[in-house]
């Protein structure tokens, strides 16, 4: 049941609002999570630390508050947790979920997403949620922007919730421990060896695979490229000079997802 509205200088709120920055998110260990659906998985996830809500998001949202310890805050105090234009008005803060790679891996994942610098937080969790969607069991996010951003959360629509997340600093750490784990990386590249349908066809894709994105701009480093076990291109059947990376990583993780089932 949600307890009096909260004063704006309310310590717990205080320290909420601080989450909206990475600095505070990484040394507390908390992040922020916005809206009914995201605040649903991260409920059964059972990371839930806080939640606040305004009147209106109480009314709405009733079903899904029914018996938790909520928390009632004004609207602009809702505002001030939210990096939205249009804040949801409910909000959580929650205890980081990320694991590290060695026990990710232990769990034998067959399908998993390598984020190599994302400066997006947008496409992160886009493709967070794509891997999520596809049946990857693992993502792996190598420096770039922060996981935990409200941007990327949103963006996640709550599957950062469902699969493992591993933060990386050093990606020839990650590589090594793939290739020792048995897992094959392919990296995504305009200028590929190989062609996705390629690897379709031959039956490569069977195998448990990492695929490696880099940034929407840029890629991936050439380094990166030449380190991975099959450099990939998805080709182009029409006259669009490329794909976007999240239309890239859809399509690459679904290839993938058909070929292990």
């Amino acid at each position: 049941m949600p307890t009096p509205l909260l004063s704006s200088s309310n310590a717990r709120l205080v320290a909420a609002r601080r989450l909206t920055r990475r600095r505070a998110r990484r040394e507390t260990g908390r992040f922020l999570v916005e809206g009914a659906q995201a605040v649903r998985e991260a409920l059964r996830a059972d990371v839930v630390e806080e939640l606040f809500a305004t009147d209106e998001a109480l009314l709405r949202h009733g079903d899904l508050l029914d018996g938790a310890d909520v928390s009632e805050i004004s609207a602009k105090d809702a505002a001030s947790l939210s990096e939205t234009v249009t804040p949801q008005g409910l909000v959580a803060v929650c205890s980081r979920v990320d694991v590290e790679l060695d026990r990710a891996l232990g769990r034998r994942p067959r399908l998993v997403a390598v984020l190599v610098e994302p400066n997006d937080p947008g496409n992160l969790g886009t493709i967070i949620r794509t891997a999520d969607a596809a049946g990857a069991e693992l993502v792996v996010v190598v420096g770039g922007v922060d996981a935990y951003n409200g941007k990327a959360v949103r963006s996640s629509a709550g599957s950062l919730f469902h699969l493992d997340l591993v933060l990386a600093d050093h990606l020839d750490d990650v590589l090594a421990a793939l290739a020792a784990a048995g897992i094959m990386s392919l990296a995504t590249t305009g200028a590929g060896a190989r062609e996705l349908d390629d690897l379709v066809d031959d039956g490569t894709l069977r195998a448990a695979t990492a695929w490696l994105f880099g940034t929407e701009a840029h890629g991936l480093p050439p380094l990166v490229i030449s380190g991975a076990t099959h450099s990939v291109r998805v080709p182009i059947y029409g006259r669009a000079e490329s794909l976007n990376l999240a239309a890239a990583a859809a399509v690459c993780l679904y290839a993938s997802a058909r070929a292990h089932r």
